[in-house]
Parts: C-alpha cells; sequence; structure tokens
C-alpha cells in the first residue's frame, strides 16, 4: 500500500477533474491511500468515500496563496505520512516543487493540455517524472520536460450504457465541455444559424465562462427554442446514448475524453481536425477544420441528409486499467525502490 497527494485546481468541470477522480478512486479501490487537495466543486461528490479530500486555494495564481498551501500540505506529510505528490495543472505543480524540497518526499506532474509555453512550466524540470496525456502535449511541452517522461493516455471507466442506432434519425445533436473559446461551440452556433428551417436539436451539456454570450448568440440567430442549455450534468452518458450525434468543434485538445468517451457508447461524431483528434480517428476524412463555420455547416448538413459522420475505432481507446497501472507503475518505483 502506497500513501499518495492528488492536487488540482478545483473539481469543478473539465478533463483534468474527471481524470483524477477516475484515478484516484481506481488507486483507492486497489488499497492505496489517495488525498486529494483542491478547491472544491460540483464534482468532488463524485469521489468515493474511500478517498479522502481537503480543501485549500490551490487554484489560486498568488504566490503568497501557494507558500501557505506548501507549508500546509508539507505539515500533513510529516505527520500523516504521506509519501508522493502527483500534480495536476500549473498552480499545483508550483505548490508540489515547493513541498517536495520542504518534506522530502517525490512529486511527478501529469501535462493535460498544451498549455502557453511560458516561466508556468518551469517546475516541470524539477519533478521527477512528467506524464503527457498524449503525443500532442508532449511534443508541445518538450522543452520543459525533465529527463524521465512519458506519455500514459488519458482513460475512463467502461459505460454502463451504448447508443442505439435508432437515434441516428432524431437528428439530435449534443455537445459536452466546458464553455470555453477553445473548445469552439460558437462556430457552431454560428454554423446552426443557417441551418435553422432544418429539422434538429442541439443538448448543450456544460458550463463556463462563455455561456451567458453563447445563451445570447442562439436567441440573436432564432435558435433558442433548438439549442437547450442544460449546464453541468452528471448524465452525459445518458444524453450521449439518446442522441444522434456528437458535435466535437475544439480548437485544441490535449487528448479529448469527450471524444473518447463517444466512442466508448458508439455515438457518431463531426469532430475538428486537430492533431488530438486525428490521432484518435486514425483519418483526416470527415474531420472539420476548427474555426471555420461553413465546413460545420456543410457536416452538419451531410450527417441530416446522408448519416454521414466520423468513426472513431474504439480499440484506439485506452482502458482505465492500463492507465492506472501505468501510473502506478511510477509510483511504485519512486517510493518503494
Amino acid at each position: 500500500m502506497m500513501r499518495m497527494i492528488q492536487i488540482l485546481p478545483e473539481l469543478d468541470i473539465g478533463g483534468v477533474e474527471r481524470h483524477v477522480i477516475d484515478l484516484s478512486n481506481e488507486l483507492a479501490e486497489r488499497g492505496h491511500d489517495i488525498l486529494v487537495i483542491s478547491n472544491g466543486g460540483q464534482m468532488q461528490r463524485q469521489l468515493s468515500g474511500k478517498v479522502l479530500h481537503r480543501s485549500l486555494p490551490v487554484h489560486k495564481k498568488n504566490p503568497f496563496t501557494a507558500w501557505s498551501c506548501s507549508g500546509k500540505i508539507s505539515s500533513w506529510i510529516r505527520k500523516e505520512g504521506w509519501e508522493l505528490i502527483h500534480a495536476h495543472s500549473r498552480v499545483p505543480a508550483w505548490i508540489a516543487w515547493r513541498t517536495s524540497s520542504k518534506a522530502n518526499v517525490p512529486w511527478i506532474y501529469t501535462a493535460h493540455a498544451c498549455y502557453s509555453l511560458n516561466y508556468g512550466l518551469i517546475p516541470l524540470k524539477h519533478a521527477k517524472f512528467v506524464i503527457s496525456v498524449s503525443e500532442t502535449v508532449r511534443d508541445h511541452i518538450k522543452d520543459y520536460l525533465p529527463e524521465k517522461h512519458i506519455i500514459i493516455p488519458a482513460a475512463l471507466p467502461e459505460p454502463t450504457v451504448k447508443w442505439d442506432p435508432q437515434n441516428r434519425g432524431k437528428n439530435r445533436f449534443i455537445f459536452v465541455g466546458r464553455l470555453t473559446k477553445i473548445k469552439g461551440l460558437s462556430t457552431v452556433i454560428e454554423a446552426l444559424g443557417k441551418l435553422k428551417n432544418e429539422n434538429w436539436t442541439l443538448d448543450v451539456l456544460g458550463d463556463g465562462p462563455e455561456r451567458e454570450e453563447l445563451e445570447k448568440r442562439s436567441v440573436v440567430l432564432g435558435l433558442n427554442d433548438k439549442i437547450t442549455f442544460h449546464g453541468y450534468s452528471e448524465e452525459a452518458d445518458s444524453f450521449m446514448s439518446r442522441s444522434s450525434c456528437l458535435l466535437f468543434p475544439s480548437h485544441s485538445e490535449g487528448y479529448g475524453l469527450v471524444l473518447a468517451r463517444a466512442a466508448q457508447i458508439g455515438l457518431p461524431v463531426i469532430a475538428s481536425n486537430i492533431p488530438t483528434v486525428l490521432k484518435m480517428a486514425g483519418s483526416k476524412e470527415g474531420l472539420v477544420d476548427p474555426g471555420d463555420s461553413k465546413g460545420w455547416q456543410s457536416a452538419i448538413v451531410d450527417f441530416l441528409y446522408s448519416g454521414r459522420s466520423v468513426v472513431i475505432p474504439v480499440f484506439n481507446i485506452h482502458t482505465l486499467k492500463s492507465m492506472v497501472d501505468s501510473s502506478e507503475s511510477i509510483y511504485f518505483d519512486l517510493i518503494c525502490k
């Protein structure tokens, strides 16, 4: 049994949160002691009862706050015997680096996205190990990587629902993700604005800083009776299984957990032509340039009239077991050898 700390900014909405929750829950099932430190959030209740959570403002980009958090975590390590820190995101990396030197425990880092290449990534060179969730992420941050680094693709548990092909004819589109500019939903809404007389609906699952603007734009385009903003939902799998097609218009992705989930469920997709998606799909056929509203309009029309979509081979999707096995091996090497 090992005793490990996972640090991430918040447990609100997003792929990093999903990754840490699934990793922590599975590690706890395997008998390890896991402490998750974050500022909390809507997804916190998805942590297993076997996982300990403590709230600290580890999301704040304030050096004095980070210093204080490091002091508290160092105290917990000395008093409770925690053996390793696993940081996710940049502010937690700075906190983990400082805490590691104070408490004399190793720390590692998982890079989940293509971050801005600046001083915020400096701690990575001082980590004992850096994990990238995809080749795209690894290649992007290559100048900041320490000697020991590896790619461990993000993964999800097996879904409990599957898509019914009879749903294809419903023309019920779905978008799942945080509502930020990089996710590209505005492009889809502009494309759908040209198709308001067609028979379709769109369910938007997610929240974020762009939600109000996106809702207003939908009204301006006369789409408020066709697009429903549900906010964050823990029923995303169920929504997917009842939908006709996932719209995945991201401008950039570290891995693309939502796309992977659609593949697991069997849901058809229309997706952006970005490196992560291309790697997962195995071909650029049917992919749409991000930000190209005319291209998205054309792809959506093709789906409405011919059912044409992108096929993501499920064998390209990694299992949660393989992800946790690989992470557990790194922990063991750093703690027990």
